[in-house]
Formats: C-alpha cells, sequence, structure tokens
C-alpha cells in the first residue's frame, strides 16, 4: 500500500472526484494498472508514460489514457504520470485505502491455498477468518489462524463486519455458504467454486472457474493449430461445417421436416 495521503484530502493535487462513476470496463483493468504501477515504483520509477504504462497492463494506451481519465488524471506531456499520485487515486477508487476484512470458507486444496497467498495483505485486505465443516479440519492452524466450523461465522461477523467472503468449497455446498455469509451482512462475495450462486439484490458476486478459464484457452489452442493446418476442422458434431453455416443434408431435411 502507497504512504501517501489518499486522493480528497487537504493538499494533495490531482485530487479524485469523490468516487467517480466508472464504467465495468474501467473498473476491471484498474487492478491491472495498480499491479503494473507498484511493479515500477519497485524498480525505482517516479514517472511513466502512458505507452509505458498499457504495455506494462497489457492494454493499448488510447484505451489506458480514457480509463484514466475518469480518475481526473491526464499526466503531463512530455513527463507522463507520476507514479505515486496515480496509486494513490486507483487505490482511493478501488477502496484500498480502507484495510478491508475476508474470510475464506472451504479449506480444501485451493483454499489451503488461498490462506496462505500474501498477496492479501500487501494490497489492503485482511483474512480475517477460516471455516470448515470437516472435523478433521476445524481447529486446525493454517498460515496463523484456527480453523473455525461454519456455525461460528455469524459470531465472527458480529464481533469483526466482514467486508468479503471468499467461498472455495465443492460446488453442492456453495449456495448454504452464500446464504449464510449474506445473512451475516456480507455483500460481497468471491465464488471459486464451481457453480451460479443466487444473492439478493445488493450483493456483488465474481466467479472465478479455472475450468472455464482453461475451456477458452482450449479453444484458442484448437483454432490455431486448425488454421495451421495441423488439425484441420472439417466438420463440427451436428453435421456443421468448420468454414460457414451450412447444414449436412440429412440435417436440412430433417429441419424442413
Amino acid at each position: 500500500m502507497s504512504q501517501h495521503p489518499p486522493p480528497g484530502t487537504p493538499g494533495h493535487n490531482g485530487a479524485v472526484p469523490a468516487l467517480p462513476d466508472l464504467p465495468e470496463a474501467t473498473v476491471a483493468r484498474l487492478p491491472e494498472y495498480l499491479r503494473a504501477l507498484h511493479n515500477l515504483a519497485e524498480a525505482g520509477h517516479e514517472t511513466v508514460s502512458s505507452e509505458e504504462l498499457a504495455a506494462a497492463a497489457g492494454v493499448n494506451s488510447a484505451k489506458l489514457r480514457k480509463d484514466l481519465s475518469h480518475l481526473g488524471s491526464y499526466g503531463t506531456r512530455g513527463v507522463g504520470y507520476d507514479v505515486a499520485l496515480l496509486v494513490d487515486q486507483i487505490e482511493y477508487v478501488l477502496g484500498l485505502n480502507q484495510r478491508r476484512s475476508v474470510v475464506l470458507v472451504g479449506l480444501g486444496n485451493l483454499g489451503h491455498a488461498l490462506a496462505g497467498y500474501a498477496g492479501f495483505a500487501s494490497r489492503g485486505f485482511r483474512i480475517a477468518a477460516l471455516f470448515d465443516v470437516d472435523a478433521e479440519l476445524v481447529g486446525q492452524r493454517i498460515h496463523g489462524l484456527v480453523v473455525r466450523h461454519l456455525d461460528e461465522l455469524p459470531l465472527v461477523a458480529a464481533e469483526d463486519p466482514i467486508a468479503i467472503g471468499v467461498i472455495a468449497t465443492p460446488a453442492d455446498g456453495a449456495q448454504s455458504v452464500a446464504d449464510l455469509l449474506v445473512a451475516a451482512g456480507v455483500t460481497g462475495i468471491l465464488n471459486f467454486a464451481p457453480c451460479v450462486l443466487s444473492v439478493p439484490v445488493g450483493v456483488d458476486v465474481r466467479k472465478v472457474d479455472l475450468a472455464i478459464e482453461l475451456q477458452i484457452l482450449s479453444f484458442h489452442q484448437h483454432r490455431k493449430s486448425s488454421a495451421a493446418g495441423v488439425a484441420a476442422l472439417t466438420a463440427l458434431p451436428g453435421g456443421l461445417t468448420g468454414t460457414g453455416s451450412h447444414h449436412s443434408t440429412d440435417a436440412a431435411e430433417a429441419v424442413g421436416s
């Protein structure tokens, strides 16, 4: 976290308007800019051009300049952006100038790894509690925290308001965990379970499905290999050709009937 005063405080140049209404696509890119800026700061850079920052974040410079203009940050011609100031601005908009409590439910292999992820603390999040229902896990100390039974979640939430709940349980238990989190007043959920959660209006859910990401990458690999002629896609299941929308004769007759 930056040690500079948050934007909007007296004497802070380039202050960001109070929580600007940002496009969702811009919000999704801000963490990438922040990661790149932290890397630049650690390397000793005090300023950065839009082209350099865009390359580090993996976007084009025009899109980056438009995103940052929403924050009231336009850089200085011939100099670029002040790295420390831009870090402050983005952290402020993302709410990272407040240390938010996170609880993690599900201490299987994935949950265990998430519990030890150092990136939470370095980005303004504090793992406040770990929960599971497995009697063999409850009571164990994992990365400095004792695993508590899920039944204790309402008590923990009453003592220490929870900002975000992370679900790393099997799919069949995820909805009941989400219900319990919502009942405890949690309005932000990060879901690693391979399922869709039903939550009330006002509760934000972000879904991370590693299998889906792998399948998307598989599609791109398949497309590249097909284009290279390694595994030419001549026909798709169901009689669709790989080069157009023509149906096979049998399929066409079936539709016509």
